[in-house]
């Protein structure tokens, strides 16, 4: 296994859950709010963890960065989410070295979504980079390998069918009413939340149902009426949730609380509810599904629908794989040469000390010697040797550790 110990005694570790082991639940417990995200950052900095970017989404709570043991990791995602070591150990996975790099990039291309070809992903990726970078988390090796998978993404995405369909929650959800709402149209919809998701879902409802009777409702205001400007939609006063619910044929959820704002004590619909909890952690207590008229169905009961392009989107893995593969090999390929140059570094210093040495030789036993010239012809031996040695470690990967042990041995380098 390929050790990347850019940053010296550390292994690069990816470690967190998604909803391929973690319910929607557990998944709530181990979400990390913006603030928590930036504390999370800035203890890994105070220990000094040279490079970490950290995501959280509603189907994946994940930590990518250069540790000693991953525990280090795990630990910090613990002490900033609600979830515990124990439980984190029950959903847990954990990559190494290659693995995360792979991992990264499968996350990053929509083939790990929990909709095939979801990349939505790739703009949180973009965000933790930034964060990170704000906070000097984001050096060399993060930086070229969140390049390396956004470069891969743009392509997957305009290479293959891969994205076609319906390939997002907010799609999703849309795509549900539709199938299960006779006259749609028709019927009142609220939207709660207008964050990414929710903007995103009230841009597809707008689209895809032609409705009239779309109403938005944020604890902001603000937030809100700026959406309903895009859209042209109502928008109705937080305190008024509870009776805009009561006129509502489909409640849709997408906030960011922390617990449950739709409770079972807030509903008295005497008419069918149908509500749609995009939230994680939930925001829809599992209570109303007592209530006789109203049907609860979460994100992780969307990503089980499947629609009529989903078999051409499957087919198109291979070819998103063959795309991620050819850029992975040069993220490696550069990795490899990162992997030498503290040798080549080394080297170069050490023959400019012989250089100076030999000058300064020939200038004492020489009387009319041409410094500027020996400068010069030395120089460009130093460059031609180092450059013979670079190459050779280039070409010669699969004996590189041999070939750096031996060029520190012969010039007794301190690298």
């Amino acid at each position: 296994m390929q050790r990347y110990n850019i940053s010296k005694h550390h292994t690069f570790y990816c470690i967190g859950l998604s909803y391929e082991k973690a319910n929607a639940e557990v998944r709530g417990r181990f979400s990390l709010t913006e603030s928590a995200r930036v504390d999370l950052l800035n203890e890994a900095a105070a220990d000094g963890i040279e490079e970490l970017m950290v995501i959280s989404t509603c189907n994946r709570t994940e930590i990518y960065g250069f540790a000693a043991h991953p525990f280090q990791l795990i630990k910090l995602l613990c002490k900033h989410s609600n979830g515990t070591i124990e439980e984190f150990e029950k959903v847990a996975s954990i990559y190494k070295n290659n693995d995360a790099i792979d991992h990264i990039f499968r996350v990053g291309t929509g083939l790990d979504s929990q909709i095939l070809g979801d990349f939505e992903i790739i703009g949180q990726l973009k965000k933790s980079a930034s964060q990170s970078k704000k906070l000097n988390l984001l050096k060399t090796f993060l930086d070229r390998l969140i390049n390396n998978v956004i470069t891969a993404s743009k392509r997957v995405k305009t290479e293959t069918e891969i994205c076609s369909g319906a390939t997002s929650v907010s799609f999703a959800s849309v795509q549900y009413i539709l199938n299960n709402v006779q006259q749609i149209s028709d019927k009142n919809i609220l939207l709660f939340g207008t964050g990414k998701i929710g903007r995103n879902t009230c841009d597809n409802l707008v689209k895809h149902t032609h409705n009239k009777h779309i109403t938005l409702v944020n604890r902001t205001k603000d937030k809100a009426l700026e959406v309903a400007g895009k859209f042209d939609v109502t928008v109705a006063d937080f305190t008024n949730l509870e009776s805009e619910i009561k006129k509502a044929d489909v409640l849709i959820v997408a906030t960011g609380a922390p617990i449950p704002t739709v409770t079972k004590a807030i509903l008295s619909n005497d008419k069918p509810l149908l509500v749609l909890d995009l939230s994680i952690p939930k925001n829809v207590s599992n209570d109303i599904e007592d209530l006789e008229n109203v049907s609860l169905v979460h994100l992780d009961d969307l990503s089980k629908i499947t629609d009529d392009t989903l078999k051409n989107r499957t087919a198109q893995i291979p070819l998103a794989e063959g795309i991620i593969d050819e850029i992975k090999k040069e993220f490696k390929a550069w990795l490899e040469t990162r992997k030498f140059a503290p040798t080549i570094k080394a080297l170069k210093l050490r023959l400019e000390e012989i250089k100076l040495e030999e000058i300064d030789f020939q200038r004492k036993k020489i009387t009319d010697f041409n410094e500027q010239q020996a400068q010069l012809l030395s120089d460009r031996i130093v460059q031609k040797i180092t450059k013979q040695f670079a190459n050779h470690l280039k070409d010669n990967d699969s004996n590189s550790d041999e070939s750096i042990a031996l060029i520190s041995k012969v010039f007794q380098l301190k690298n």
